[in-house]
């Protein structure tokens, strides 16, 4: 059942099909690639990177290759003039390796959060800012690639050539043959020229035989793009461009789209860096995203388009001059309105956040059942204005409501949605009139029909249109020499079925208003403490679709579909942190546990609420007691514990390890209390574990407020006060409203007139959730790091400081907005912070890192080889069990940060 899962999961991607693969491998290596095509030369494949792919070419029939999972390396060379990457490796976090060394890739992506390298290069990526200037095709410096008879070459090695003739004859061959048959053709050479002068990601990149002249670095250059038809990229080298310090943003308003194209050549000639269009529809859709500018919110919008520009520079002053030129040129354009160039970090982040969140709002808007399907093409940037009103045109004319065109003005690319159920004849056969129209339209102009999100399925019957059959030709015959047996990605790019782009449409059943908004993208996957494990955000979602049409049944292997579907997702809703749409799937998880708990079990947490001091003291003397066990005593009850996991079941008795801690201390009052605006609630998970040394978070947090003279109040019945979050996590809905019956009681007196303090983020959250939910009651919560950071530091003189400290932020202090407040206090005590590039939340979610401790240990790896490595004088978190979690993956001993300032200060 784990392998059906996840064969039908991984049918789905960011397109608009849905193509089943016969199995589902995760490869090891690429020696582990190299073999798979060695053992079936006969067997379809596809690779499967991100899975951010919009045209269908990230999934296939036959054998589909997980080669995300385990080819996540980063090395920086020529202190950070060139990067190699592994294929799974997100462009997000090979930017934030390289942005000590002011550096990054050329290719920006709007998915950089979740696009990996495999498919920057297999679709020549570019992005907002990148043109054809800096592409993928040209910052590669050099590829490891595994051909389809599982040979492998490192097109950069001095030897390239040489290893390539004696182990790939034909091929070094053919492609010489195939140069030489271009370039004897100057009408070829010509067209294919024109073709290029454009993004294009339509067919295979020609161009490569005009740009070079070796075998090797042809082969090279033919893979970029070629979305996996040709060969299997291991690894990657680019050579980085700058990242410049400075940018400054504006928006301009024009009154139609003709007015913005009209000024777009004297725009790109104030040296900026992006110049994006969005239409009227765009604008209008624009008004609902959250945060958007007030001139965009507040806009009349009767037929208007608007222009985003940014302008970068290295230095201040070189981005002031071209600032400078931007609004001398502005004077003599037609704008309506405008937000002036701004530095502002919070308006640039606005925005662009309205730019970017176009795709996302319309589709997310779509009635349910229905798909989204963008689709991207280019035209000479002079053409650009008649092609937008002529696609608005055929909008109207075939019935696409609320379609937007958006996209990279600057390079004549842009981007348009359609929205419609396509699983029905009718749908199809408009799409497919539809498609016809527009693939006239933008030949007719000289463009391309694909610029950035490659051919794939949906344009793979228009490649022969858009080139003719001699380059057509030449594009079959690059397939065959390379792909003899057509085994890699078959479909994507050439195809014999010239209606492959109207078959395999994702069937997108209404299930839950919750979910349905889902555009499978994919953004929620770098995130997930489970991707790794067993299931991802997205690919719940999609199961939950594919057994809504049948297509899968949860019957046939119950506990299979549990442990991956709702045992193992950590709940921790960083998820919609990630999601453009803001789903939480993890809350979508929390409501199933609650629709499958027993009452006998909801009875249960509803008697553990009531009583819920003692409660914590007997699991803290249990730890206790466990913990002082001589060894054979502990192997024992470590042995018992299991045994009674296995009889009983792994999501209710957690697992014992030698490692956890003793239990912790009472919560009780101190003895004197004078009454304080500020009422600290310690929380309830320090009490049942102990600290990682002495003393504990809430002695320390009391010592250093007792040595800057701020007042701390704790209720009188603080041990039976929790945040409630470990009944939401398991959907004991019952014991939950008897917990916040318990705390509104204990807070209500200082209603309006009190702050309440949480020394662990989970609670934090947690107590503001139940605030939020009572009526009547207006109380501020904040974190004791933020308390520390208000009240504390100001007054505090800290007298030791460390060398370095590690942090590992929560899930809950990163949706709280609280992580500014834990590096700056992190400052106070260490010469050198550092977050590890690596870092997500370690799943060990309240208890769920007991009950499963193998997804901390798969959410952590890639964290905990990171720790290692930086070495640092000390490690801080702000969650008692998080610390647990991380200290348990690496070794390193993780405390509360309040515990070290204290001990940097006071002691």
């Amino acid at each position: 059942m784990a392998n059906e899962l996840m064969r039908q999961a991984l049918a789905h991607d960011a397109s608009h099909f849905a193509v089943v693969p016969d199995a589902v491998v995760r490869a090891d290596n690429i020696e582990h690639v190299a073999s798979l095509l060695k053992a079936n030369p006969s067997r379809p494949v596809t690779f499967r990177g991100g899975g951010t792919s919009l045209s269908g070419q990230g999934q296939g029939a036959g054998l589909l290759v997980d080669v995300r999972t385990n080819f996540r390396g980063v090395e920086v060379r020529d202190d950070g003039g060139r990067v190699t990457c592994q294929p799974g490796t997100t462009l997000r976090y090979t930017n934030a390796v390289l942005s000590p060394y002011h550096r990054k890739l050329g290719p920006d992506p709007a998915s950089e959060g979740a696009a990996t390298i495999g498919g920057v290069v297999a679709n020549n990526s570019s992005g907002m800012t990148c043109g054809t200037e800096l592409n993928s095709y040209e910052t590669i410096d050099s590829l490891t690639v595994v051909l389809p008879s599982g040979t492998m070459i490192e097109t950069g090695a001095a030897d390239a050539d040489h290893h390539l003739h004696s182990r790939e004859n034909a091929i070094s061959t053919g492609l010489l043959d195939l140069r030489a048959r271009i370039m004897n053709r100057p009408d070829l050479v010509g067209h294919i020229r024109r073709q290029f002068s454009l993004k294009n990601t339509m067919g295979y990149g020609l161009n490569s035989f005009l740009d070079h002249a070796t075998p090797a670095k042809i082969l090279e250059h033919l893979l970029i793009g070629s979305e996996g038809t040709l060969g299997f990229v291991g690894s990657a080298t680019f050579r980085t461009v700058e990242k410049k310090k400075h940018a400054s943003t504006a928006l301009l308003v024009f009154s139609s789209v003709f007015d913005a194209m009209s000024s777009l050549e004297a725009l790109k000639g104030t040296g900026a860096s992006a110049i994006e269009l969005m239409d009227a529809q765009s604008l209008t859709v624009g008004k609902v995203i959250p945060g958007v500018p007030g001139l965009v919110r507040d806009l009349d919008v009767f037929g208007q388009a608007a222009l985003l520009v940014e302008h970068e520079g290295s230095t201040s002053d070189e981005l002031a001059e071209r600032v400078r030129d931007f609004r001398h040129v502005l004077r003599d354009l037609p704008i309506d309105s405008k937000i002036d160039s701004t530095t502002d970090s919070a308006t640039r982040s606005a925005l662009w956040s309205f730019r970017k969140g176009l795709y996302t709002s319309v589709a997310g808007a779509r009635p349910s059942g229905s798909t989204a399907l963008l689709e991207d093409v280019a035209v000479p940037v002079a053409k650009l204005a008649d092609t937008c009103e002529d696609l608005s045109v055929l909008f109207d004319q075939f019935g696409y409501e609320n379609s937007v065109i958006f996209g990279h003005a600057k390079d004549g690319n842009i981007h348009f949605m359609l929205t419609d159920t396509f699983g029905n004849d009718r749908a199809r056969d408009k799409y497919e009139r539809f498609t016809e129209d527009m693939v006239d339209l933008i030949l007719s102009r000289e463009g391309t029909l694909k610029a950035e999100h490659g051919t794939g399925r949906v344009m793979a019957p228009f490649v022969e249109r858009q080139y003719g059959p001699e380059l057509y030709g030449i594009m079959r015959d690059i397939k065959k020499l390379i792909d003899p047996h057509g085994i890699l990605n078959p479909d994507a790019i050439l195809s014999d079925n010239d209606r492959i782009y109207l078959q395999n449409f994702k069937e997108s059943t209404a299930v839950d208003p919750s979910f349905d908004r889902c555009t499978e993208c994919g953004f929620c996957e770098p995130v997930c403490p489970s991707e790794d494990l067993t299931l991802t955000p997205r690919q719940r979602i999609a199961t939950m679709r594919n057994v809504a049409t049948g297509a899968l049944h949860p019957s046939d292997a119950p506990a299979e579909y549990e442990y991956s579907m709702v045992d193992t997702c950590a709940a921790d809703s960083m998820c919609a942190v990630a999601c453009p749409l803001g789903i939480d799937t993890g809350e979508l998880v929390k409501g199933q546990r609650a629709g499958t708990m027993s009452p006998i079990a909801d009875r249960g947490w509803d008697v553990a609420a009531r009583h819920w001091g003692a409660f914590t003291r007997v699991a803290a003397t249990g730890l206790t007691v466990a913990n002082v066990l001589p060894g054979p005593l502990k192997k024992a009850t470590r042995s018992l514990n299991a045994a009674g996991r296995r009889i009983l079941d792994p999501n209710v008795l957690p697992q014992w390890e030698p490692d956890l801690p003793a239990g912790g201390k009472s919560r009780r009052r101190r003895e004197r209390e004078a009454p304080s605006r500020f009422l600290y609630v310690p929380a309830c998970v320090n009490s049942m574990f102990g600290p990682e040394g002495e003393p504990g978070v809430q002695d320390a947090l009391l010592q250093l407020a007792d040595a800057v003279g701020v007042l701390l109040s704790i209720p009188d019945n603080v041990d039976s006060l929790c945040c409630g979050t470990v009944w939401s996590s398991k959907g004991a809905r019952r014991g939950k409203d008897t917990m916040k019956s318990i705390v509104e009681a204990a807070i209500a007196t200082g209603n309006g007139n009190v702050t309440l303090v949480s020394d662990a983020t989970s609670c934090t959250q947690g107590f503001a959730r139940l605030v939020d939910d009572m009526e009547g009651i207006d109380i501020e919560v904040i974190d004791a790091i933020t308390f520390a950071r208000r009240e504390i530091l100001p007054l505090l003189e800290v007298g030791t400081r460390l060398s370095s400290i590690t942090l590992h932020p929560t899930c809950s202090s990163t949706q709280l907005g609280l992580n500014e407040d834990l590096e700056a206090v992190a400052r106070a005590v260490a010469e050198t912070t550092v977050v590890p590039e690596a870092w997500k939340c370690c799943g060990f979610a309240g208890d769920r890192g007991m009950l499963h401790p193998e997804l901390t240990a798969s959410a952590t790896a890639g964290q905990s080889q990171e720790v290692a490595e930086l070495s640092s004088t000390a490690h801080a978190s702000c969650n008692r069990t998080c610390e647990i979690g991380m200290t348990r993956a690496t070794g390193a001993h993780y405390r509360h940060i309040l515990q070290i300032l204290r001990d940097c200060a006071l002691d």
